[in-house]
């Protein structure tokens, strides 16, 4: 029983015809590894991982009205993600409104996206590709959708990298310094709003934070250069994009499981990494202040009371 379970999750016949049938997904994953790589280490440095997970569930509610219409999922997936985003940058101003604005957007998103769905009369794999992701769901349309929208939010992503990387570390010397933190807040928001409409397409609502928190936390375990975070999360996210699609294809099993499984285990060996380096640099630092500590004298010895 359990070799037949295994067998399926890890099937590989026909695993070459099956990668030609999900070109479009695999093109679609490796642009959406960039997007999340580059703009996940700003969703932690800003305290935004909540924030994703809000903007996911509108995103699934647009999604899901969207399908129950009959219009263009990926329109209603942006108008989902766009409002939600705009709702918490323009009221969310501090950490405790945001998480509490998150907290009554969240059940209101998922509970309308649920209501649409038991509305939907149509394929239930529709409804529940939107949920957990869907490889086969990329056609041309949507692909083109995906690349336009991954280029507004990179180009964006480039334009304000280094004022958004002041704001995000330290916002009130940014201020003082007369850099627009607000008007930089808004701008992130509705990018972050954009990549999460796009990430919900391949990996469902309910496991985008795979994509967008999860690599970047990775390559932070490891660096904290500024240059060597975006692209290590940006290679982590690639491959548990990619590698997700690929291993998904032989058990014909959603691609959730498997991309949150290889972004995990890369999560994991970054942590075990990471705890070593500070425990070696820990033991260095100890070792050098004992080198560099005044050594007792004779004539310090003979001052010492008895």
């Amino acid at each position: 029983m359990n070799a037949d379970i295994l067998t399926h999750i890890l099937s590989f016949e026909n695993f070459g015809e099956l990668v030609v049938l999900v070109r479009n997904s695999i093109i679609a994953g490796a642009v959406l590894g960039i997007v999340g790589g580059l703009i996940g280490p700003f969703v932690i440095t800003r305290n935004l991982p909540f924030a994703v997970h809000g903007i996911s569930e509108l995103s699934f509610a647009g999604a899901s009205i969207a399908l129950l219409l009959g219009i263009n999922v990926v329109t209603g997936s942006l108008v989902g993600s766009v409002l939600a985003a705009l709702l918490i940058g323009l009221l969310g101003s501090r950490a405790r409104e945001r998480n509490s604005i998150i907290a009554v957007l969240m059940p209101f998103g998922l509970g309308l996206g649920i209501l649409a769905l038991a509305l939907y009369q149509g394929r239930s794999a529709n409804k529940f590709g939107l949920l957990t992701g869907q490889i086969v769901s990329v056609d041309n349309p949507q692909l083109g959708w995906l690349l336009a929208i991954s280029a507004i939010v990179i180009v964006t992503l480039i334009v304000v990298w280094r004022p958004l990387t002041f704001a995000s570390v330290d916002p009130d010397v940014a201020a003082a310094a007369g850099v627009p933190v607000r008007t930089l807040s808004i701008v992130f928001m509705l990018a972050l709003g954009l990549s999460v409409a796009v990430s919900v397409q391949i990996v469902g609502a309910l496991l985008v934070l795979s994509l967008l928190v999860t690599p970047a936390a990775a390559a932070l375990r490891i660096t904290v250069s500024p240059f060597w975070v975006p692209v290590l999360s940006t290679v982590f996210a690639v491959v548990s994009v990619v590698g997700g699609i690929l291993l998904a294809l032989g058990g014909g099993l959603p691609i959730s499981p498997y991309v949150t499984t290889i972004s995990f285990t890369i999560w994991l060996v970054c942590r075990l990494v990471g705890g070593r380096r500070e425990r070696r640099g820990g033991r260095r630092t100890k070792d050098s202040t004992a080198r560099l500590a005044p050594r007792p004298t004779a004539a310090m010895n003979e001052r010492v009371p008895s």
